[in-house]
């Protein structure tokens, strides 16, 4: 699919072939423009880091809420999402601008629009970042995590047919292995970019290409959008970045992303005049694991996580309420950093993790991934999944045993630091297991429990009815070491509402728009310090929208040329 081009001169350049770039590349085609689409790598990463997730979608008063019984609104979304973001910045108003467009598409025409593109979505509706310090805290009041049938790939395909289309028509030229080096300026504006050809690489997707330079390029253009993602894979920037407030940043972390997702673009962008706002914001997770079956150098999975587990920290204490699995990402990130190590455990069983665990990934949901509904239901048959099962026999956080003192010692050897004290592990597991004798207590996690079990989706298919984890015939009991995982940077380049990157004055760069990861996912960072999940897929709908509509609606000629 890559040639070279009649001409250098294009409507629109849209730098990066991940979701937020091809779907601004296919809008702008839409539009009728010229569009040259660009991408570092090699073709066999279109779609980029939304390939391999698990296809997450925020929706509002969605019609697979309803038949759920779950009572949903705008408003409501709103309150949460901001709640959630914390929004305290002079420069957080094109971000809460975006946050307010964002949820108003999101309880209202988004749906709709991507059914007429044929993404269709599992019918139990996920409940993500529960929150759990008071109604007007951090997270969802309700469910509102779709997961798009087809996962990553599902949400991805339709923009990569659109195109593929107009490839075919003439209407959008796509060149692999073009490695942006800078932008053409001209009298402060933006007219083109300019970078090096790179020595082609059949590397696998997810692989690290080479960087191997075989020569120059030049492409013109009155508007460029920039859409080459953020930082998660790379180590170094993520640590430079990391903000006092987390304490320090952890020496040891599991790369949820490649390392082609590694900021250049936004350094790029930034020495043509763009502003970077919030870098300090970002998004990773606690509940890291190594991938026993790498694909990129430091492979980390994230376990989505039902309620059940018992969360310790390193040294064996309990987290504190509300710090349970799946409710508080960021503030159980900032709690573990006060203990001073880099990772924690959750003890459960057999039972649990054969229902609570799903593994993010595309690659680790076959069955979703596949569209293979009779695998679906084998699944919700068997007592534990086979990609999880794969991660019990192989990886290696992962320990098992037939009883408590066996575990803890299993567990002491893992970490080679002897930190865990049975007696101590095995007070907590039994003040643990006490508050299941009665359908009451003061348990908070326990109380918990038995409230998401009123929501239908998590008694079917996303919580166990609560029990003793030492009950033998839940067994045997698991341990699990949580590493941190990196994956999104929740701060980016500053932009309006018509996807125009912003100056240090606040004014736009002309012809320069941005979209996805590398705008925070629209201003900056629309969702301040925390994200409410299953919004940075449609971040990268939405800011890709806004920024191809746009960038096909500039009409002046870039200065400096005819």
């Amino acid at each position: 699919m890559a040639h070279t081009p009649h001409s250098k001169n294009f409507d629109v350049i849209v730098v990066g072939a991940g979701l937020s770039g091809l779907v601004a590349a296919t809008e702008a085609v839409n539009a009728g423009s010229r569009v040259l689409l660009i991408d570092q790598e090699s073709e066999a990463n279109l779609g980029a880091q939304a390939h391999w997730s698990f296809g997450g979608i925020f929706l509002v008063d969605s019609p697979e809420q309803r038949r759920l019984g779950v009572k949903d609104s705008e408003e409501l979304a709103l309150r949460d999402w901001f709640g959630t973001a914390g929004f305290d910045r002079e420069e957080d108003y094109w971000p809460r601008e975006w946050a307010k467009a964002y949820v108003h598409w999101a309880a209202g025409g988004k749906r709709a629009w991507l059914r007429e593109r044929g993404v269709r979505f599992f019918p139990v509706v996920g409940w993500a970042e529960r929150g759990g310090a008071g109604a007007q805290g951090p997270g969802n009041s309700v469910p509102r995590f779709h997961i798009t049938w087809g996962t990553g790939p599902g949400i991805v395909e339709p923009f990569a047919v659109a195109a593929r289309t107009a490839v075919a028509k003439g209407q959008l030229t796509m060149l692999w292995r073009h490695q942006l080096d800078e932008l053409v300026m001209a009298e402060g504006a933006v007219g083109g970019v300019r970078g090096s050809l790179l020595e082609p690489d059949d590397a696998e997707r997810g692989v690290a290409t080479n960087r191997n330079a075989i020569g120059t390029f030049e492409y013109f253009a009155p508007a460029v959008i920039v859409a080459t993602g953020g930082i998660g894979g790379n180590i170094a920037k993520v640590r430079d970045a990391w903000p006092a407030r987390l304490g320090e940043a952890p020496k040891n972390m599991v790369a949820g992303v490649p390392a082609h997702v590694d900021g250049r673009g936004l350094d790029i962008a930034e020495r043509a005049g763009g502003r970077l706002i919030n870098g300090d914001r970002m998004w990773h997770y606690t509940e890291g694991i190594a991938n026993w079956n790498p694909v990129w150098r430091n492979h980390g999975i994230r376990i989505l996580p039902g309620p059940s587990s018992l969360w310790l920290d390193a040294t064996g204490k309990r987290l504190p309420d509300p710090l349970w699995p799946g409710f508080d990402t960021l503030g159980t990130l900032e709690y573990l950093r006060g203990t001073g190590h880099d990772y924690s455990w959750f003890i459960l069983n057999r039972r649990i993790i054969g229902k609570e665990f799903a593994l993010s990934g595309s690659e680790q949901n076959p069955d979703l991934t596949g569209k293979d509904v009779r695998a679906v239901v084998a699944r919700a048959k068997t007592d534990v999944p086979d990609p999880v099962q794969a991660f019990l026999d192989n990886g290696e956080d992962f320990v098992q045993a037939p009883n408590l003192d066996e575990l803890v010692k299993k567990m002491n050897e893992l970490s080679g630091e002897d930190l865990l004290d049975p007696a101590e592990v095995a007070a907590v597991v039994g003040a643990r297991d006490s508050a299941v004798q009665n359908a009451f207590g003061k348990d908070g996690q326990i109380s918990a429990v038995t409230s998401a079990r009123n929501y239908v989706g998590d008694r079917l298919v996303r919580s166990v009815k609560p029990h003793p984890l030492t009950d033998p015939k839940a067994g045997p009991l698991v341990a699990v070491r949580l590493n941190i995982l990196t994956r999104k940077s929740l701060g980016g380049l500053n932009t309006d509402l018509d996807s125009r990157v912003l100056n240090a004055e606040g004014e736009p760069v002309p012809g320069l728009y941005a979209a996805g990861e590398a705008a925070g996912f629209g201003g900056g960072g629309c969702h301040g310090y925390r994200a409410l999940e299953g919004t940075f897929l449609g971040g990268c709908l939405f800011s890709g929208r806004s920024a191809g509509q746009s960038a096909a609606s500039q009409d002046r000629a870039p200065a400096g040329w005819t």
